[in-house]
């Protein structure tokens, strides 16, 4: 059924984009930045949310985010090519482009605190320090759309789905915390919305570079998924598990967007 679905909707997209590529990757992008923005509604009702709820949502996160890097993004760079290489550097790659964005800009974990240049901590107010690692942490999920759907557009259109699934948590992430310490509502919300444009322009510079270097493909499905599972691994998990209260939620919350990540893909294939 999902599989049919999704073969309809590339054709349809397809068609009306008139075959262009670059657009389906925009219709894409335009639906995870919107339910990113609709997640972030939540802050409105931010006094009647339980503390647990920021953590089950980001564990929601990682369990899609490390099924969707290996089955949207890594093993089809390992079949296009026949061999690991262009992947392992690819994901190598990701890696490192994470971990140098990750000390070079400013940014504030919820339960980590603030990474980035020491000196820069007291010019940026918390805000936008909470912001800007939120964004951090999708920019690999916009480079995944923008590639898979490069590389094919029904993988790459159920990744959208998925990523678009748990973007909805995502973006209550986003602007819960910010409602709850400032007390306001329209600015988180606004967060928000900011955090989804942001995946939304990523998957669209990924889409064009590759669409460009066709041949780079495989480096840059290998790149965006080595990004995702550094964030994920490095950045969501130690997060979510710092604060040692609701284990047994957050690890079942994991298991859940593993398992809706995990059985959309088997339906399409």
């Amino acid at each position: 059924m999902l599989e049919n679905f999704v073969t309809s909707l590339s054709g349809y997209l397809l068609e009306v984009s008139g075959g262009s590529t670059m657009l389906v990757v925009f219709y894409a992008g335009i639906f995870v930045a919107l339910m990113t923005s609709l997640g972030s509604l939540v802050a409105i009702f931010a006094r009647n949310l339980p503390e647990w709820s920021v953590d089950v949502s980001l564990s929601f996160a990682a369990g899609v985010m490390i099924v969707a890097s290996f089955t949207s993004l890594i093993l089809p760079a390992i079949e296009s090519t026949g061999t690991f290489t262009p992947a392992g550097v690819g994901i190598a790659l990701g890696v490192l482009m994470i971990y140098a964005i990750d000390n070079l800009v400013p940014h504030e974990h919820l339960v980590k605190g603030y990474e980035g240049p020491s000196e820069l901590r007291e010019r940026i107010r918390v805000v936008w320090l909470i912001v800007l690692a939120v964004i951090i942490h999708n920019l690999p999920e916009g480079l995944a759309v923008g590639t898979s759907i490069v590389y094919d557009i029904p993988t790459g259109l159920v990744t959208a789905i998925a990523i678009g699934i748990q973007d909805f948590p995502e973006g209550t992430v986003v602007s819960l915390p910010l409602a709850v310490l400032q007390k306001k509502r329209l600015q988180p919300i606004a967060m928000g919305v900011l955090s989804g444009v942001a995946e939304m322009v990523m998957a669209l510079l990924g889409a064009v570079f590759f669409s460009t270097f066709h041949g780079l493909l495989p480096y840059g499905l290998g790149m965006a998924g080595g990004a995702m599972l550094y964030v994920t691994v490095k950045e969501m998990i130690p997060e979510i598990y710092k604060k040692e209260e609701n284990e047994t939620l957050i690890t079942l919350g994991f298991f859940i967007g593993f398992y809706v990540m995990l059985f959309l893909d088997s339906m399409l294939g």
